[in-house]
């Protein structure tokens, strides 16, 4: 296969699978927390984090399917079709949001507070080890930012839970 085929291929798939996949795990990594973590502070059950969480994690998956879906035809970007971005936005949004929530299944708070931090943790490093993978980006510097924004969000769910 020539290097030019080679290349839109990888283009394609850096455009129609990995970017939608790593807008998705962002979003759902990092806008879940500030509910989650608000919750657990302010109601001191994990019952009720995880409930919100879970309804974080979907309306979040829900609602960046749909602004993927129908903020692009792909027609002209060579972005892919709607209806196969928005879906992977949107699981991938819901997936980034369930797996710091699940330590909320536990019936101790500081246990299940305990691991969703590792979770989270361990979700930051996959999103900047993405972004080192697949657009070349330094891979420090990208788990720095988003360390960043997420310490951001969880900070202001924090507050605002033990308000």
């Amino acid at each position: 296969m020539p290097d030019t085929q080679q290349h839109d291929i990888d283009r394609a798939f850096l455009l129609q699978v990995v970017q939608p996949a790593l807008v998705g795990l962002i979003d759902g990594s990092v806008s879940t927390l500030a509910p989650l973590f608000a919750a657990a502070f302010a109601s001191g059950n994990p019952h009720v984090a995880f409930l919100v969480g879970t309804a974080a994690a979907i309306g979040a998956g829900i609602s960046m399917a749909f602004a993927e879906a129908l903020s692009d035809t792909g027609e002209h970007t060579g972005r892919g079709h709607p209806f196969v971005r928005g879906s992977i936005v949107g699981c991938a949004t819901f997936f980034g949001g369930i797996f710091h929530t699940l330590p909320f299944l536990l019936s101790s708070l500081s246990a299940a507070l305990y691991f969703a931090y590792i979770i989270v943790a361990i979700e930051l490093l996959a999103i900047g080890y993405i972004r080192f993978r697949y657009f070349k980006l330094g891979f420090w510097w990208s788990v720095a930012q988003v360390i960043f924004g997420g310490a951001l969000v969880l900070a202001a769910g924090i507050l605002i839970g033990a308000a």
